[in-house]
């Protein structure tokens, strides 16, 4: 059992840990880092750990180790802190912490935890000088819609439905098995969700995400005709810019969804090429034999042909340049505020090409010439560390590190028929302490500056509904999980409301707009748990420190300069004593602001009856020789 982490030593990549040499300001992944400049990383020690003689810090620049030695510079908080100057000498400049101990010991400290043992490269620190998301992206509550389930406008009751749909009433269950499910066709449109902008905006979602709006022959639209234009049934290019203008003038912003790895077979270039060889785009897609006749494509469907980026034609047309398809649609009148590519993972992957990071730093380098203030994230359902390094998504989905973990630790057990496509005949059943192992060991090897901007869902198009499966009281326990850990809270449509669903397509549910009020409970308390994550910086901004795990509980710190967050997260009940100055700091717990829960702190050790999520607000950190770390207004 891991037990108390309190009293081990802390560094991540937060602006407590990496600054300016001179202590003015703390850096933020924000802020960049520039090749060949000196930058200071701190480590935290508790007093709890024990007497340090030495603290090194050993770099790896061009795969040849380089140790710099740390200075102590002073105690504060029940903690020493220790500062070493490291030479950003690589794109990716990687680096681990080396402790002596006052009883001849020696540790080692890297982004997997702490060791007795010599740790990997691959899970080192990292720093990262590639030009950083915007500085807005990690404070966002991402809000994601399905366009044909969110809502109609009265318009949409004036458009036939295409051949290729079945239509259903709005309120029928969605059909999620069989031939059917991409032709279930309810009509949902653009302008039905400018119409509900207030709903997202009294639950106080920030971004909306929208899944593609390119026409198809599908409910999802993942199999897109053209890149060039909104589908007629979503109400066309004008309804984007009436919701984009509606949505920004309440203060939203909105993302579009983008297939780099296929385009639909009845695509305007798969149509010029296939069984035509000689055709410009010909080069575009994968052809299985001379005649163009059989090609690769997604998984084998033949409706999704998957597109070969070795093509210098296909990257003017599609990703590159202000002409791009990804230019266009961030560029007056639709100004999009970014993309979420679909698929990422398998983009410009196929035999012996490679070719992932290479399209997705020239996706990156296109919007932020076209707008540096836009955002780019991928969809990864996966390990997605090796591509995450800070050259081309922003961040990715974080499915591995906290998604199925937390449903995994939360849910019913029993057999199930579907998990995140994983071949689990029933419910996993993971500890507490599974969940924080699962955490590290997925993010242990990625930029600080791309945990913060990872897209933390508990469901979502392609899956089934938490609800569905969640213990009695857990719904609060994981969705609080998903505002306070680093990355970028992430609502399906339907969530507030309890909505469920067997599996991704039973889970595109429409809204019942009618009934709303019957739900006004769970979306309170949607509410409340945002309004804890924006009216706290540190939730956003904030180190990640862990200091109790056990079977039935996570507890750790959000802390920055100004303030600091301490997060409960209980299945069960459970009584935790942290040890002496494991929070850090005068404030004793029992006077802390408590922000949400029912936890309760008695004398020295916290009491709670789970399922519960509690969070307190706590005074922010004092490092010695700072002089207050950076913090976005």
């Amino acid at each position: 059992m891991t037990g108390a982490l309190g009293a081990e030593p802390h560094h991540d990549g937060s602006a407590l840990y990496v600054g300016a040499l001179d202590g003015s300001a703390g850096h933020l992944p924000s802020a960049g880092i520039e090749l060949g400049t000196r930058v200071a990383v701190r480590l935290r020690i508790p007093s709890s750990y024990g007497a340090v003689t030495r603290v090194t810090t050993r770099s790896n620049p061009n795969r040849e180790p380089r140790w710099d030695p740390a200075e102590l510079l002073g105690e504060s908080g029940g903690a020493q802190w220790w500062q070493a100057e490291v030479l950003v000498e690589n794109p990716v400049h990687v680096y681990r912490w080396v402790i002596e101990r006052a009883d001849g010991r020696v540790q080692w400290l890297s982004n997997a935890g702490l060791s007795d043992i010599e740790t990997r490269d691959d899970d080192d620190f990292r720093l990262v000088t590639h030009e950083p998301a915007p500085a807005w992206a990690a404070e966002q509550v991402m809000y994601q819609v399905f366009p044909d389930r969110f809502a109609r406008s009265a318009a949409a009751d004036s458009r036939p439905a295409p051949d290729w749909a079945e239509p259903a009433q709005w309120g029928d269950e969605p059909i999620y098995r069989g031939p059917s499910t991409p032709r279930q066709f309810y009509g949902g449109d653009l302008d039905g969700i400018t119409e509900h902008l207030d709903h997202l905006e009294r639950l106080g979602a920030t971004l909306l995400y929208l899944t593609p709006f390119f026409p198809g022959r599908s409910n999802h639209r993942y199999d897109a005709h053209t890149f060039e234009q909104v589908d007629a049934l979503l109400g066309g290019d004008d309804a984007l810019v009436r919701l984009v203008d509606a949505a920004h003038e309440r203060g939203i912003r909105v993302m579009g969804d983008l297939t780099t790895n296929h385009s639909g077979d009845a695509h305007e270039w798969f149509r010029a090429a296939h069984r035509q060889p000689a055709a410009p785009e010909s080069d575009f897609y994968y052809w299985l034999e001379e005649t163009h006749d059989d090609y690769e494509s997604w998984l084998g469907v033949p409706s999704l042909p998957k597109l070969n980026w070795n093509s210098p034609e296909l990257r003017r047309r599609f990703i590159e340049g202000p002409d791009s398809i990804v230019a266009r649609w961030l560029k007056p009148p639709y100004s999009l505020d970014g993309w979420r590519i679909d698929v990422a993972n398998m983009t410009g992957r196929f035999r012996d090409d490679d070719l992932a990071l290479e399209v997705a730093a020239i996706i990156r380098r296109t919007m932020a010439e076209q707008n540096p203030e836009t955002l780019l994230l991928g969809e990864y359902t996966n390990d997605a560390a090796p591509d995450l390094q800070g050259e081309g998504w922003h961040g990715a989905m974080t499915y591995a590190n906290l998604t199925r973990p937390v449903w995994a630790w939360l849910s019913e057990p029993g057999e199930i028929d579907w998990f995140f496509g994983l071949p689990y005949p029933v419910m996993p059943e993971y500890t507490a302490e599974q969940v924080y192992l699962a955490h590290r060991r997925f993010t242990a090897a990625m930029p600080w500056a791309t945990r913060v901007h990872g897209m933390n869902a508990l469901d979502t198009h392609d899956t089934a509904r938490f609800a569905n499966r969640a213990l009695p009281g857990a719904v609060a326990v994981a969705v609080g999980l998903t505002m306070t850990l680093p990355g970028i809270p992430v609502l399906f449509a339907g969530d507030e409301i309890g909505a469920t669903g067997e599996n991704g397509e039973h889970s595109r549910t429409t809204m019942p707009w009618a009934t709303m009020d019957a739900h006004a409970e769970r979306i309170d308390l949607y509410r409340s748990l945002i309004r804890v994550r924006r009216e706290h910086p540190a939730l956003s901004h904030g180190s990640l420190r862990w200091l109790h795990v056990d079977d039935e509980c996570l507890l750790f710190v959000r802390e920055t300069a100004q303030q600091s967050v301490l997060v409960l997260a209980a299945r069960g009940d459970a009584t935790i004593s942290l040890p002496a100055g494991a929070l850090g700091g005068e404030q004793p717990l029992t006077t802390a602001p408590r922000l949400v829960g029912g936890a309760e702190v008695r004398g020295e050790s916290i009491q709670v009856s789970g399922p519960d999520f509690t969070a307190w607000l706590l005074p922010g950190v004092d490092v010695p020789g700072q002089r207050g770390a950076e913090r976005p207004q």
